[in-house]
């Protein structure tokens, strides 16, 4: 086996690793680079590898640093499968159409103000081709042995990072590589912790935060003194976080807070339609599988009851 790094090196978007074996080609994740403009401008330049020639996509997670990518590399030419989790799926069913509306939008507004050298401006994907490569879609479970080609066996482990997030383990029957993707917390509130990595012969690993570790005081109880604070002084609290994994935490554990009465029952407002969708779905799936580790249904499913839409 042999990796090729497309992407996620020496910045922390635009996840790709190209995996060639004989004449088979899979690329790990297939994600967008996103911030400094420098790195939104490798978005638009020639995909490294023939998209006809890739047989495959596996797809760690649903954030658009991982997945973005994916309508763009369909457009142009894919034609394998993209192999997921079921959860990933549905949170892709709502980031990539959105993705695409947003290229959509910017595209409008570059036209509306000239500020672009192409004339017109065109998005790098439309809405309509997002929900297009959702048909090439396919879902595995956790801990599932499959082949994405001949060759090579593949199975997702749980990766604790948002719902539906997965290590990939690949073996050719000779040699293995685990690609962890992003990894979350041992202790997170929402989500089961991360599978422990098997043996292995080569890792690649998220070090985004590597050198740094995680406060000693539980994020509640940062969040009850804030709040608490706040409206003791009849203020208002704006919270910016990232629609998908962070927003659904955030309204797990204020309604957590609320339930145990340790801070006042304050109108919550979620500014987000994607962050709503997502809830929705953290909710349903929730309510469908055992994800979460406390087990009352009432705490489980807090997160859908405590938001309010605008």
């Amino acid at each position: 086996m042999r990796i090729t790094f497309l992407g996620a090196a020496e910045t922390v978007t635009g996840s790709r690793f190209l995996l060639e074996t004989g004449e088979k080609k899979i690329l790990i994740d297939c994600g967008l680079f996103q911030g400094l403009k420098k790195l939104r401008l490798r978005n638009w330049k020639r995909f490294p590898a023939e998209p006809a020639a890739i047989d495959a996509v596996v797809l760690t997670h649903a954030h658009i640093d991982h997945s973005g990518y994916i309508p763009a590399l369909v457009k142009h030419g894919f034609r394998g499968k993209v192999y997921c989790t079921p959860a990933t799926f549905s949170l892709s069913e709502i980031l990539l159409p959105d993705s695409g509306h947003l290229q959509e939008e910017e595209a409008r507004f570059a036209n509306k103000y000239g500020y672009s050298k192409h004339k017109p401006a065109l998005p790098l994907y439309t809405l309509d081709d997002a929900k297009h490569c959702l048909s090439s879609f396919k879902t595995v479970p956790y801990d599932k042995e499959f082949n994405p080609v001949e060759g090579l066996t593949v199975r997702f482990s749980r990766a604790g990072h948002i719902l539906g997030a997965a290590c990939i383990h690949v073996t050719d029957g000779g040699g293995k590589i685990i690609f962890s993707g992003d990894v979350g917390r041992p202790d997170d509130p929402v989500m089961k912790p991360p599978a422990i990595l098997e043996e292995t012969d080569y890792l690649v690993v998220e070090s985004t935060y590597g050198d740094r570790r995680h406060p000693a005081t539980h994020p509640k109880i940062i969040l009850a003194r804030v709040i608490n604070s706040t409206a003791k002084k009849g203020g208002v609290i704006l919270i910016p976080s990232f629609a998908v994994g962070r927003a659904q935490t955030l309204l797990y554990l204020i309604s957590e807070l609320i339930r145990e009465e340790r801070i006042p029952k304050l109108p919550l407002f979620l500014d987000s339609p994607m962050a709503i969708d997502a809830v929705r779905t953290v909710a349903r799936v929730l309510r469908r599988i055992n994800f979460v580790r406390v087990q009352n249904p009432i705490i489980r499913n807090a997160i859908a009851s405590a938001v309010v839409e605008t």
